[in-house]
């Protein structure tokens, strides 16, 4: 079975009225920690071994599932304080040998099929597959011609561009892109592989939702 992994282990600053005091991932949406949504989401479609990478407050995860009894396979692995993103992943390294591995953050929801990604990813063959999504418009679009509002649409996805959705499929190849602790999977790694034609798209049309700010977080408890 895929393993799953998810990072976990920000300090989650622009949350910082929930973060003060716990880790991102647990701040909850409907009473449920948004970490467990998203470990559901995957379990629904059949993976259910989870590397969850620790960090800030990564004791208060570990309490979490110390109490609570899930019927996964759940290894918490502490990564470090201020490690960013590809450093936490190359920790996890000695957990990940099998040909590929999922890669999700601990703040994102979506209702992304895990399985169609994955046999995308094996059909291209390539090292790793990102699912890329519409962000929800946080304001209404306006374009001018002269003095002139030639075109106004009120919040919705937007038409401009897609984004990174987390939500990833990898090769166990990508570890040896990622220098050390102070790498960002988002920079040099990625950018890298892009470079090489190593990385490749998955379109997501449908419901995607992060948590950044109090204002998603009180979306989200309204969609949800």
């Amino acid at each position: 079975m895929t393993k799953v992994v998810i990072l976990a282990g920000g300090f989650g600053t622009r949350l910082s009225e929930y973060t003060k005091k716990i880790p991102k991932p647990m701040v909850t949406i409907k009473k449920k920690p948004i970490l467990i949504h998203i470990m559901e989401h995957y379990a629904k479609h059949g993976f259910n071994e989870f590397y969850i990478a620790l960090g800030y407050k990564g004791y208060l995860i570990k309490k979490y599932f110390k109490k609570k009894k899930f019927p996964w396979k759940i290894n918490l692995i502490n990564t470090g304080l201020k490690t960013m993103t590809g450093g936490r992943l190359k920790r996890l390294q000695k957990y990940l040998k099998d040909e590929n591995f999922m890669l999700t953050y601990g703040d994102g929801v979506s209702n992304v099929n895990i399985k169609k990604i994955l046999r995308f990813h094996l059909k291209k063959k390539k090292i790793m597959t990102m699912t890329i999504v519409r962000p929800p418009a946080r304001f209404g679009a306006v374009r001018l011609k002269g003095d002139y509002v030639s075109y106004f649409k009120e919040k919705s996805q937007l038409d401009e561009g897609w984004i990174n959705g987390g939500f990833f499929v990898i090769n166990k190849k990508f570890l040896k892109f990622i220098k050390n602790d102070q790498t960002f999977l988002e920079k040099e790694p990625m950018e890298k592989i892009s470079s090489l034609k190593q990385l490749v798209a998955y379109r997501h049309n449908s419901f995607w939702h992060c948590m950044d700010t109090k204002r998603d977080k009180d979306n989200l408890e309204k969609i949800l």
